[in-house]
């Protein structure tokens, strides 16, 4: 083997720091050098994320982001296990768009603090710049939740991504296959909870799984907030008293989140995997857009768009005042 072959070898495997895996590495601990030492045909980048959005007084306001992250690191870990290949694991990002107390009108509210959905699509589509002239051609966004603006963001990110750069950048749990092949939760568990999308019996039992020490004692008699349907649960939200969050809590367990964390791994992974095997991303359903064919859904987007539209004049307002002293 040549002298020079060895050394570049030798800077490839040394030069960058050892990991619990030798091929997951944390981006924010790697030099220049090592950086560019990474294969950039077989180096996946995951970019973790979690909107700070309220969820009542049982749960943390980063919950989306601890399920997250702990996805973020399994898919890692996945990706790493094939030969030959590596993952590059961005630092979390803890913004996103319309916490779940817009459903009720509630415009600012103790716990939530997420951006404009232009904002966070102009954060992804930067990064997706930045990874993309740098010649990177696998990116997998782990950033779920449940806002049908904040999908369509991230499914925007990827595209120009694809379009621009010719890679995949990938909103996998916007993906409605990811979604569907998860389960977990008993069957009693899930007729208490009736109709839940935010901070009932099973996003409870994730966090009773993930972080039992951030989950608040009175959970166990936390009283139902029970709909059937979306409608159902906008006029929960509306009531001045509404509490934050939607089904029963009261019922969640570590045991069933184990479960549920155990299905979104395997389907986040199995999805990864194939899209890394050449299946196109594009062809699958994605939650974002099939919210649109919702009109309940839509009506709580043009609200929330219109509320955060004010922002931005009032903002601007403000610069322009500036800019005119």
């Amino acid at each position: 083997m040549k002298t020079s072959v060895l050394i570049s070898l030798l800077v490839s495997v040394i030069g960058l720091p050892a990991t619990a895996s030798a091929q997951v590495w944390e981006l924010a601990k790697l030099n220049t050098d090592q950086i560019r030492s990474l294969d950039r045909a077989r180096t996946v980048v995951i970019i973790p994320g979690g909107i700070l959005e309220q969820h009542g007084p049982y749960l943390p306001s980063y919950a989306d982001g601890y399920w997250n992250e702990r996805l973020a690191q399994e898919l890692a870990a996945s990706v790493a296990a094939r030969p030959g290949w590596a993952s590059l694991v961005f630092p979390s990002i803890p913004l996103g768009v319309g916490g779940a107390n817009e459903i009720g009108r509630k415009y600012s509210y103790p716990g939530t603090y997420a951006v404009r959905s232009a904002t966070l699509r102009s954060l992804f589509m930067d990064l997706a710049s930045e990874f993309g002239e740098q010649s990177f051609r696998w990116i997998f966004v782990v950033h779920g939740h449940g806002a049908p603006e904040h999908n369509r963001m991230l499914d925007d990110a990827g595209d120009f991504f694809h379009d621009e750069y010719g890679g995949q950048m990938v909103h996998l749990m916007g993906l409605g296959a990811v979604l569907d092949s998860e389960g977990g939760l008993d069957a009693d568990v899930e007729k208490a909870d009736g109709f839940s999308v935010h901070a009932g019996a099973g996003e409870t039992s994730g966090i009773l799984f993930l972080r039992p020490d951030l989950v608040a004692m009175g959970v166990k008699t936390a009283p139902d907030q029970r709909g059937a349907d979306m409608n159902d649960l906008v006029g929960l939200a509306r009531e001045p008293q509404w509490p934050g969050y939607f089904g029963a809590p009261r019922v969640a367990s570590a045991s069933q989140g184990a479960r549920l964390f155990k299905s979104a791994s395997a389907a986040a992974s199995a999805y990864a995997l194939k899209i890394l095997d050449g299946l196109d991303p594009r062809t699958l359903p994605r939650i974002g857009d099939a919210a649109l064919g919702r009109p309940d859904n839509v009506a709580i987007d043009s609200d929330a768009l219109r509320a955060t539209a004010d922002r931005l004049r009032r903002q601007e307002e403000w610069l322009a005042k500036r800019k005119a002293r």
